[in-house]
């Protein structure tokens, strides 16, 4: 977070961007009155250190990462580096990280919060260095870990956690992304040689896009349907669905295994210093241990047996452990967000165009256009390290814990903010190259190479708009549990007021403009929560008369603008509420005033862009105008 810490000189460009129109209004706002003329006001003055270490209690470990990278020029990546030399550069890169004594498996063993705020910080050092870390530590030793047994453990663990067994995640096929139920690939048990027998059937269940297959990869795990002989003696298999198995790719000499064989993805838009590639099986043999048997197993007979009852808790048992890759491209994601406002906002603040007659040209900054695009970005920014942080936090207790309350909630919080924190960072980032000018097109500025490497960040580990129903489904499902007087999870515990029907509407709250209420916490949480309930209560009356005429799946599509509004909405809700809480944390009173200035900003951001308060009545039309013109003076 250090990198959106404005510095002293900048802040004395910057000074002048928060806006008030009387005394009464920087009295109710706790902004002091600038020097300068009437018409040249003033931001909340902070010391960045102190606010540095209210944001980051590991930044000593973001020292080390960029001090690594500093000082050795020659890893840090160029802008006409060919595919090959982008994926030789990672694999240095990656080895130089391990030599400095930092263990990402270790840390995804042992402590969740360093390793994703390590993704943070490599998520600015290259993206292509973060992703493969990604998958060889999170989604290969992730999954051994997290799917398997303590033999599987003891076989492994050292050797994924030293790069000495580089190995891959192999679940997206040709024909089934996100539909992971779905996949084709099979794992058929000979129980005369007690193996597996792992088998491409056709060219749609060719594993694709596989990162650190093409170049690096010598085993994998491999979600494939788990096949047995059925027991009741008349021949045939018996299909569990998927499962996931290890499979060894090539030997020491970096050759493929018999049965294996595997192309390379090529260029693509970006990330090239990642080697995706795709792997077909062609009955490729491998120990029945190999099979990752945490949830289930099969002895040597081929008798299957599971802890869990039905296939659909195993499934999502299986996928509920690998949540930790979404928490880390949310934490990946946001370290760009803060990277790019930073670059735009210094540069905005030093570059000079036009400005009164006979006087000197004036900063890009203080044009309210500029601030119109920049700011609210920098709000988000910090909003969405604060939901991050929350999310986080989150994940640590449900590993420690294994509350199923809050595995669901992590489930669904990690789909959400993975999937608004993503979308929006990639927007902001054509939004900051756009205030940057020309001088932001230039390769050496990074922000043509963030926004090509990141917009990947959209699709895999789920695509959004997947993710973005699975919040919406938890929050129906929270919706019906509280009808049954079920427990429903912390983050959806605010509705519990709202469920069976929408807040009244009060004339006073409605028509109020005073700055004191457009900025009070209260109103803004509860504005946020307030669309989320209407939302909630008005989709499931619409599922409901929808279901009657067409059935499920057809009622569901016909709804799914709505669906994904409702997700976005709790977000978004969810993240104002992080931000609020760190705000009221936050013990100095500079500090906090500049923070509470920029989740004030953040809040009426959303209510001023919503249509949903005008339509439903929440907020008056003058209410409408007045917080837009609070967002104008939050700039």
């Amino acid at each position: 977070m250090g990198s959106l810490v404005l510095g002293r000189g900048r802040l004395q460009v910057l000074s002048r961007q928060l806006l008030q129109d009387e005394a009464q209004e920087q009295q109710a706002a706790g902004l002091v009155a600038s020097p300068c003329s009437a018409a040249v006001r003033s931001l909340p003055r902070f010391d960045p250190y102190i606010l540095e270490m209210y944001l980051d209690d590991l930044r000593e470990m973001k020292r080390q990462v960029y001090n690594l990278f500093k000082f050795r020029p020659e890893l840090l990546p160029g802008p006409e580096m060919s595919k090959e030399e982008r994926r030789a550069l990672v694999r240095t890169q990656l080895h130089a990280l391990l030599d400095s004594g930092i263990n990402p498996l270790s840390f995804f063993d042992r402590d969740y919060k360093k390793y994703f705020y390590l993704a943070e910080c490599l998520s600015l050092v290259d993206l292509s260095l973060m992703v493969k870390s990604g998958v060889q530590f999170s989604l290969w030793g992730g999954s051994v870990l997290n799917l398997g047994s303590e033999q599987h453990r003891r076989a492994y663990f050292d050797d994924i956690g030293t790069f000495r067994l580089p190995g891959c995640f192999a679940m997206t096929e040709l024909k089934h992304g996100s539909n992971v139920a779905a996949l084709q690939t099979e794992a058929v048990l000979d129980v005369l040689t007690d193996e597996w027998v792992i088998n491409t059937p056709d060219e749609g269940a060719i594993k694709w896009w596989i990162g650190n297959a093409a170049e690096d990869g010598k085993a994998a795990t491999v979600f494939a349907r788990l096949k047995v002989p059925a027991q009741n003696g008349q021949g045939g298999l018996m299909d569990h669905g998927v499962h996931a198995f290890i499979v060894p790719l090539r030997d020491e000499a970096g050759r493929c295994l018999p049965g294996v064989e595997i192309h390379d993805c090529g260029y693509k838009v970006g990330l090239n210093g990642v080697d995706n590639g795709a792997i077909r099986f062609s009955h490729v043999r491998v120990p029945r241990t190999n099979l990752l048997d945490r949830f289930a197993s099969v002895d040597k007979s081929g008798t299957y047996s599971s802890p869990l009852t039905s296939e659909g808790r195993r499934f999502a048992a299986t996928l509920g452990e690998l949540t930790g890759g979404r928490v880390g491209l949310t934490c990946g994601s946001v370290g760009v967000l803060k990277g790019a406002i930073t670059i735009a906002i210094r540069y905005s603040a030093g570059r000079q165009q036009f400005g009164p007659p006979d006087s000197a040209e004036v900063s890009v900054l203080d044009y309210q256009s500029t601030q119109l695009k920049l700011l609210p970005i920098l709000a988000t920014a910090y909003c969405m390290h604060f939901a991050k942080d929350h999310l986080v936090s989150l994940y640590c207790d449900m590993k420690r814990t294994k509350d199923a309350l809050l595995v669901e909630e992590v489930h669904a919080l990690s789909a959400g903010l993975k999937a608004y924190v993503t979308a929006y960072t990639q927007d902001a980032l054509s939004v900051c190259r756009e205030a940057c000018g020309g001088h932001g097109y230039a390769a050496i500025n990074r922000l043509g190479q963030l926004r090509s490497d990141h917009d990947i960040f959209q699709t895999f580990e789920g695509d959004n708009t997947v993710l973005l129903q699975q919040v919406t489904g938890t929050l129906l499902k929270g919706y019906r549990a509280k009808f049954k007087g079920a427990p429903i999870s912390s983050t959806v515990n605010y509705l519990k007021q709202y469920i069976g029907g929408a807040l009244p509407h009060n004339p006073l709250v409605t028509h109020e403009t005073d700055v004191r209420h457009l900025r009070d916490p209260t109103f803004l949480r509860g504005a946020l929560r307030y669309r989320v309930a209407r939302l909630l209560f008005t989709l499931q009356l619409r599922l409901r008369n929808q279901r009657a005429r067409v059935g499920d799946f057809y009622a569901w599509n016909s709804c799914l603008s709505h669906i994904l509004a409702l997700a976005n909405a709790h977000v978004e809700s969810v993240a104002l509420n992080a931000f609020q809480t760190a705000v009221e944390g936050c013990v100095d009173p500079d500090c906090r005033r500049a923070l509470k200035a920029l989740s004030d900003l953040f809040a009426l951001r959303c209510i001023e862009s919503d249509m949903l308060f005008r339509n439903d009545e929440f907020v008056a039309p003058a209410k409408v105008r007045h917080s837009r013109n609070r967002c104008w003076a939050l700039q």
